[in-house]
């Protein structure tokens, strides 16, 4: 039996792994990350999966918070050659008539935009837009990278001031209670509802108020990471090279060995061990990591039961990725020539209600053709695609369950093809020029696909678990686990089921880092955010 020690052990090599690893690597202990997939980096992928030479995003492509991750910084990623792009115009949403909302990076532009439908909702979003972005800088961003703090304590922390108690009556309104308070054109609610809830926050829930404020900030503040979203990874693969640590992939793991209550270390299918002179970190969801690794006879049965009862995402995306012979033309830029140069865009709904009865079907397990968010990477950084050529994006949000069928019908491959199809036609009813001589190949990614390919992508979540008010803050994913700690000594969590959650934010991986050093003594170099002892001095951390 090969045998090897290291200070510490990461299961999973996704964003917030390597993050961890980079930190604690830099910081002078000797770590390895773990990885089942041939390549690291989890949702981080750009792949050729339609034709040669065309890349592909092929899970995270809007990265929403590169202006405030500490990692981008702490790290200086740039010297291993990482470049954003951030385009002025964020999101377009045309409309079949020509007309279309488009948001800027430039709130002046936001405004006019929103000003042709409604002068009013134009006064309306400039309110918001300032007041949220102050939820942002004075709060919601330094939470991001703070460890969770118990729902009363913080509760009582944002009473003690104005802004918290701000934030604190949006905690306790719904989505759509916030926007359709604020807004009274059908088609700006429908795009700001649209921005609100693209990630899984559900439209009709109460409990999550304070994450409206984020996700509206967040829709004029997307960035695309030049070559693709997989630079990132690598660039922070590179980091930890250089820092004495490595990276295996194509391993397996058999369990997580525990002794007497802690955690040993880790041994995989094939014999090998590596032990850990100090802790274990899991980047993958609780579920794998506390039934199938450590296992149910190292466990309490009430911790064993919470893990069993955490929920996953109420809905999944369903993609589908084009190599393209030319960009497309909307229709609607011959009224506002920005459309075709934006960012994101919303195409299908013509209405609040039909995005909502879109999510309505959804929870019904209903696959319904309405509407989707598209993308088109090369229009902004054409090293993605052959010269002259383009990649698109059509993203989904779909039941991972279908009511007909369950989740194995998306083996079907024709009835996944035939369904996108239908979502092409509707993207060429939007840009006429996308048709089938334009179009020239497409990879379809099913919620299924998502859970084969990314094991801790379980039934499609790509959260590693859903939103929901009793598995967010400090009960992500539970009470046991939310500073990173679990009930096994020197076991710790990194991944996205952990607080602050999913998509790529690097809040679970930078605040698994202080945790980690803060209880092994190890001594940071990285210093504490200005804007983190900020939030802390005026009590609201």
């Amino acid at each position: 039996m090969l045998e090897f020690e290291y200070d510490g052990v990461i299961i999973g090599a996704g964003p917030n792994s390597l993050a961890l690893a980079a930190y604690l690597s830099k910081a002078g202990q000797k770590v390895i990350l773990l990885e089942r997939r041939f390549e690291a980096g989890g949702g981080l992928m750009t792949e050729e999966v339609t034709l040669p030479g065309y890349y592909h995003n092929t899970h995270a492509v809007y990265h929403m918070m590169v202006d405030y991750a500490p990692v981008f910084k702490d790290i200086d990623l740039a010297k291993y050659g990482l470049q954003w792009l951030y385009p002025p115009v964020q999101f377009a949403m045309p409309f079949s008539d020509g007309s279309a909302l488009c948001l800027y990076s430039d709130v002046d532009k936001t405004c006019s935009s929103i000003a042709k439908f409604s002068p009013k909702d134009a006064e309306s979003y400039r309110k918001m837009y300032d007041k949220y972005n102050q939820y942002m800088e004075e709060f919601v961003g330094p939470a991001t990278y703070h460890e969770a703090i118990p729902a009363f304590e913080q509760m009582m922390k944002l009473q003690s001031t104005d802004i918290g108690k701000e934030i604190s009556e949006l905690t306790e309104q719904t989505p759509r209670e916030i926007i359709e308070g604020t807004f009274e054109h059908d088609r700006v609610r429908a795009m700001l509802l649209y921005v609100t809830c693209m990630w899984g926050l559900d439209y009709d829930m109460q409990g999550l108020g304070y994450l409206v404020p984020l996700y509206i900030n967040r829709s004029t503040n997307y960035r695309l990471c030049i070559n693709g979203s997989h630079k990132l990874a690598h660039c922070l693969y590179r980091s930890i090279y250089d820092s004495g640590s490595m990276v295996l992939t194509s391993q397996l793991i058999k369990r997580i060995i525990v002794e007497n209550g802690e955690a040993k270390g880790v041994e995989m299918e094939d014999g090998r061990v590596f032990w850990a002179r100090k802790f274990v970190c899991s980047g993958i969801d609780p579920y794998q990591t506390f039934v199938d690794y450590v296992g149910e006879n190292n466990l309490s049965g009430e911790f064993f039961t919470r893990v069993h009862d955490y929920q996953w995402e109420w809905e999944s995306l369903l993609d589908v990725h084009m190599a393209l012979e030319e960009a497309p033309r909307f229709t609607a830029a011959s009224s506002n020539p920005d459309v075709d140069q934006s960012f994101v865009y919303i195409l299908g709904y013509e209405s609040e209600q039909e995005l909502i009865d879109h999510w309505e079907a959804i929870k019904r397990g209903e696959l319904v053709v309405a509407g989707f968010n598209a993308c088109f990477p090369t229009v902004h950084d054409p090293t993605e695609a052959p010269p002259g050529k383009h990649t698109g994006l059509i993203s989904e949000a779909v039941p991972y369950d279908l009511k007909d069928g369950g989740a194995d019908r998306y083996y079907n491959y024709k009835f996944k093809e035939a369904h996108a199809q239908q979502l092409l036609d509707v993207l060429k009813r939007y840009a006429p020029n996308m048709n089938e001589d334009t179009v020239l190949w497409t990879y379809i990614g099913t919620p299924k696909d998502y859970e084969n390919k990314f094991w801790n992508m379980k039934k499609g979540s790509y959260k590693q678990g859903g939103y929901f008010p009793l598995q967010m803050g400090y009960l992500r994913p539970n009470e046991y686990c939310s500073h990173h700690r679990t009930p096994i000594k020197n076991l710790y969590l990194c991944g996205a089921c952990v607080f602050p959650g999913g998509c790529v934010i690097w809040g679970p991986g930078y605040n698994a880092a202080n945790r980690i050093a803060e209880d092994y003594g190890i001594e940071k170099w990285w210093p504490k955010m200005d804007i983190v002892t900020q939030a802390e001095e005026k009590g609201l951390l």
